[in-house]
Order: C-alpha cells, then sequence, then structure tokens
C-alpha cells in the first residue's frame, strides 16, 4: 500500500512539465534524505538511487565491517554479517526497503514531496510572470465578480483584472478573450503568485501601438509619453529618427487602419497622435489641439503655466469636462490654466466687465481659481455659461455656483441701477 501510494506521488511529480530533470532529481533525494535523517539519525552514509519513469527507488544504507560497533549508523559488527565473505575494514551495503520507514514515514514523504511540489509550482508561476511585467498578456475569462475579473493562462494559471484596472463602462462575460497589460506579480504570505493586469494605464496603450504600427516595433519611430483618461481620451506624443516618415500618419495609418483597432480595443477612447518637441510652447500648442492659442505665459519651474485664448475657443482647450486641458498638463509635466481673452473689437464693449479678483471680498478665493483654471477669469464669463456646466468643469457644488452667480448679477444689477 505504502509503495502505491509513493508511486503516484512519484507519478504526479513526474507529470509537471515545469519542472526539469535536475531540479525533479534533487528534489526527489532531497526529499529522501530528510526522511532517512528523521529515522536513522543521519543520512550521510546513504545511497539513494532513483528511477524516476518507473516511479521507483533503491535506497542502500552503507557500514564499515569492524570487530567491535562503536557507532551503529556507520559500522556493523563481522559477526552480525550472515554472509562470510566480508573482511574487516569493508563496506557493507544494506538495501533499506520503503516499509522499513513505516506507513507514517511514508504519509511524510509523500506530503513532503507534494509540498515541495507546490513550492517549485510558485516559483515558476512567479518567475515566469515577473520577468513580463510591462508586456502584454492575452487570456480567456474564467469568472467576473463585482470587484475584479479571474482571468486563465494557456496552463490555467490565475490573473486578476480588478474593476479598478479595466476601462470605465467595459463588462466581461466568461469565455471573452482578454487583452492586458501586466503590471505587478506578487508573492504573499507564502501563497500562489497574485497577478495582477491592466488594461488602463499608459504602458498598455504604448504597447498596443507598439503592435500595430511596425515603424514602432522596428524602433524607427519612438512614443516619448503617453497620458491617459482611460476610456474618453489619451494623447500619444511620438518622434521619428527618419525625416522620411511621418510619425504622425504612420501611426494613424491609411484612412486611419492601424490606429482604428486599437481605438476598438479602448472601447472607442478617442487618441490624439501628435509630434513631440523639446520646445514647450510648441508642445502646449499641439497638446491643446484644436483650440488655438493667442498667447502662453510659462511662468517659472513651479508656477501653473498661463495660456490666453479667444473665447470662442476656451471650450475646445478645456474639452469635455476638462479632459483636453487635464492630458495636456499630464503631458507637458505642469498644470495649465486657460485665460479668456477679448477679441480687440469688443474691448469697448466689455469694459463694464469685472474681473473676477474683484470679488475676493466676496467670494472666496480657491472658488475664484477653480473659475480661472476653466477659462472664466471675468464675471460675465462665468455668466455666460449655465450653473449646470460651470459646476462640472469647475467640480463645485451646485449651491456654490448658484451663490457666485447671485453676487456677479448683483454687482451688474447695482450698476444698471
Amino acid at each position: 500500500m505504502e509503495k502505491i501510494e509513493l508511486k503516484d506521488a512519484f507519478a504526479e511529480f513526474k507529470n509537471q512539465k515545469n519542472i526539469d530533470r535536475p531540479t525533479m532529481m534533487g528534489v526527489l533525494e532531497d526529499v529522501f534524505r530528510t526522511q532517512i535523517a528523521k529515522t536513522y539519525g543521519s543520512a550521510e552514509n546513504f545511497d539513494i538511487i532513483i528511477n524516476i519513469d518507473k516511479g521507483d527507488c533503491e535506497i542502500y544504507w552503507n557500514r564499515e565491517v569492524v570487530e567491535e560497533v562503536e557507532d551503529p549508523n556507520t559500522q556493523i559488527a563481522i559477526s552480525d554479517l550472515e554472509e562470510d565473505d566480508y573482511e574487516l575494514g569493508e563496506t557493507f551495503a544494506k538495501k533499506i526497503e520503503l516499509k522499513d520507514f513505516g506507513r507514517r514515514g511514508i504519509l511524510n514523504i509523500r506530503q513532503n514531496l507534494q509540498g515541495r511540489i507546490m513550492d517549485i509550482e510558485k516559483a515558476n508561476l512567479y518567475n515566469k510572470y515577473v520577468g513580463k511585467i510591462g508586456e502584454i498578456f492575452t487570456g480567456e475569462v474564467y469568472q467576473t465578480w463585482a470587484k475584479e475579473a479571474l482571468i486563465l493562462d494557456e496552463d490555467g494559471n490565475e490573473l486578476r483584472l480588478p474593476k479598478s484596472e479595466q476601462i470605465p463602462g467595459e463588462h466581461f462575460k466568461k469565455n471573452d478573450t482578454v487583452r492586458a497589460i501586466i503590471k505587478s506579480v506578487e508573492m504573499k504570505n507564502n501563497t500562489t503568485p497574485y497577478i495582477v493586469l491592466s488594461r488602463v494605464t499608459p504602458e498598455f496603450l504604448e504597447k498596443l501601438f507598439e503592435q500595430e504600427v511596425p515603424e514602432i516595433y522596428d524602433g524607427l519611430i519612438t512614443i516619448k509619453k503617453v497620458v491617459r483618461v482611460p476610456g474618453e481620451r489619451a494623447k500619444v506624443a511620438v518622434e521619428s529618427y527618419d525625416e522620411r516618415i511621418d510619425p504622425i500618419g504612420a501611426c494613424i495609418g491609411v484612412k486611419g487602419s492601424r490606429i482604428i483597432g486599437i481605438v476598438r480595443e479602448l472601447r472607442n477612447e478617442n487618441i490624439d497622435v501628435l509630434q513631440w518637441t523639446s520646445n514647450t510652447q510648441l508642445l502646449i500648442q499641439r497638446a491643446l489641439n484644436p483650440a488655438k492659442i493667442s498667447s502662453i505665459v510659462l511662468g517659472g519651474e513651479e508656477d501653473k503655466i498661463k495660456v490666453f485664448m479667444l473665447p470662442d475657443e476656451v471650450k475646445k482647450g478645456i474639452g469635455k469636462g476638462g479632459c483636453n486641458i487635464r492630458l495636456a498638463s499630464m503631458l507637458v509635466g505642469k498644470e495649465i490654466e486657460v485665460w479668456r481673452e477679448l477679441p480687440a473689437e469688443d474691448t469697448a464693449e466689455d469694459e463694464e466687465d469685472v474681473l473676477l479678483s474683484e470679488f475676493s471680498d466676496v467670494i472666496e478665493s480657491w472658488i475664484i481659481e477653480k473659475l480661472q483654471g476653466i477659462g472664466c477669469d471675468t464675471a460675465k464669463s462665468v455668466l455666460s455659461l449655465s450653473a449646470a456646466d460651470i459646476a462640472k468643469r469647475a467640480d463645485l457644488e451646485d449651491e456654490t455656483v448658484e451663490e457666485v452667480m447671485d453676487i456677479l448679477r448683483a454687482e451688474f444689477e447695482e450698476d444698471e441701477e
């Protein structure tokens, strides 16, 4: 019975495809030596011959033939030998049967072997994926929960796609094929490696471009920076090392043939491809496209960048929900503020307008800064928009916006009186 159990453990170990033969032999020998040491006190004078293919092993206990025994583990008295062909000083090898370990010993060997198999599997899985962090993974959805989706690879290993790493609004079903980037691999409390996937990182978009655009994969075009608001919009700054290659055209493809696949993969996320430049002002102009900029004030290293636009261009520059200005700030690496610039012919008409800074005694400064950040630097520029639009773009409470607008209206009503 014990031998059958041990053969089952051998067969299980042998079927592990990810364990190489030298490692397998070393683990098996180590497990047996551990049990021998427990049973006999030492394993130094034991030979272990393992036949993995047959699922069997032979163990020999080597002892020196002596007249009088001092150490029974390493010596045997010549008088105790049944055979007469041994002389003093020779080595007597006794074959140890598996039954000599007893049933408990056999169970210990089996359990230790299974434990070592699991440890090796964990280590192999960790090493397999830790070296692939930042690469694209394709797998099949096995199960979905409210907070994450369970993805299986070709070997049945589990990877996790948390809800926070999924593009807003997307839903997966069992057996769906999913592409994502390997974000992290962790060993938690000696359990199976916890492998996290992501579809919202800029690196995922960058890898998609590498797959779709051969010039990027070959190194002719370099992606300098990628910024994203997952599910809404992204900006990709590219640069070509070959003057004959148009980096933007190469990334988009003929009639959008290359970029359309990426857009679909990202659930119709709008992608702006722009040419990288070390000129900050030019980079800002390209980042805020399609808005036309009148002037730019860069300021110091820690200061915000002020961008002046005509009233008709402000909405384009800020974008839906402030998405465009936010991405442009991320691309440049500094916060960008949009300021409304009045046309020269409208100056006389708008002389009656009042700067928001003039209301600092009745409107809190942080509210004024929020309004200036969306291009509303005067009272009339605020009143020209709806309360709901301002609340959404400036991230203010509806009540706060209504109070501010009441204050500004009151100012002009007093002037009319």
